[in-house]
């Protein structure tokens, strides 16, 4: 069996696993196990607000599954995405909020280009707080697991403090800023929904990063880099560049879609609006083995266990956190998967694909 076929049985055995625990925990869990199923599996597809949203939840989980995919394709560990989320979205908001006080950004126009100005600070910060554990590792051979996690805790307490103090919207009952100006919102594609043409920029950064990977130089001594320094030396490449070049990738692409959620679908800078998203894009990540092109099916999957659990809360007596149980399996099985394909490699089972 060849790489292609072993990972798509593994996705196919992934998505029979969901379906079998799903089902099981709608009968032991639910009064009414055939309507909450009924509830579970269609209800995303019964009108366009429920559809959209789980798109709109799609779009992050994108993002999340890309970051931890272009680090790990550079030999990397992104454990910071919750903070560089959080982060990218607050620098975004306030980006366009000074922007926004302007006579040059009031208009349709001003506001496109104050928007583009304000995402691309967000993914510059995110992009420079993930780069700085990629440093370090590169400088002082620090664990940039361990770096980009702590520095993504003390991140969100910042940014916690800063939403709720100083920039907090003291007019609105939510803890939150107040609102970017309506002339940098992005458009809605199926209202009332929250969907918007972030989900357009999504599968575009999809396309493009599996070209770079794939069809570029740069690409390919990122990706020997990551799977052995040692020989990427012996090849002549910068291996101290594609050490650093990856975590900064993967933090600009964190606050995308932070940046993204904030023009999207909030409009302004919530407490905690990114809690969970840096875990859940990990494993996205996973369940595509880390390649790109495959982390739009794996979100979508997320994003279904999600918007099913919230529907069938919504009208049945299950809790929500069906969609945790059957998402942390999920989890589990393609880390084992991942770990056991490793092992093969390690004693000479496969071959690895680079």
């Amino acid at each position: 069996m060849n790489q292609k076929a072993r990972n798509l049985t593994g996705y196919l055995w992934i998505l029979l696993i969901a379906v079998a625990l799903v089902l099981i925990l709608c009968l032991l869990l639910s009064s009414t196990p055939l309507k909450t199923m009924s509830l579970f599996f269609f209800g995303p597809l019964r009108n366009v607000y429920n559809f959209g949203n789980m798109l709109n939840y799609t779009t992050v989980m994108i993002f999340g599954g890309l970051a931890v995919s272009i680090a790990m394709k550079g030999g990397s560990y992104n454990l910071g995405g919750e903070g560089q989320i959080y982060l990218g979205g607050f620098i975004a908001t306030l980006t366009a909020l000074a922007l926004g006080g302007t006579a040059l950004f009031s208009s349709k126009a001003g506001g496109a280009a104050g928007a583009i100005i304000s995402i691309l600070a967000g993914m510059l910060a995110s992009g420079i707080l993930s780069g700085f554990s990629g440093w370090c590792r590169m400088r002082l051979n620090t664990s940039e697991m361990i770096t980009s996690f702590l520095l993504s805790s003390a991140v969100v307490m910042v940014v916690n403090y800063m939403i709720t103090g100083p920039f907090m919207d003291t007019t609105s009952n939510l803890l939150t800023t107040s609102k970017i100006p309506e002339s940098m919102w992005l458009a809605r594609i199926l209202p009332p929904s929250n969907l918007s043409t972030s989900i357009v920029i999504a599968l575009i950064m999809v396309a493009c990063i599996s070209f770079w990977l794939r069809g570029t130089r740069s690409g390919y001594a990122m990706r020997m880099t990551g799977m052995s320094s040692r020989f990427a030396v012996y090849c002549g490449l910068n291996t101290k560049l594609h050490t650093w070049l990856p975590m900064f990738f993967s933090g600009a692409l964190y606050g995308l879609g932070g940046a993204l959620s904030v023009f999207g679908t909030y409009h302004a800078s919530l407490r905690d609006f990114q809690s969970g998203l840096g875990w859940n894009g990990f494993a996205v990540a996973l369940i595509a083995r880390f390649e790109p092109r495959a982390v739009i099916p794996a979100a979508l999957l997320f994003a279904w266990i999600e918007s099913g659990s919230r529907i069938a809360m919504q009208g049945s007596d299950v809790t929500s956190k069906i969609a945790a149980i059957v998402q942390a399996s999920i989890f589990f099985l393609a880390s084992c998967s991942i770990f056991q394909e490793e092992r093969h490699i390690r004693q000479g089972g496969l071959k690895c694909k680079c």
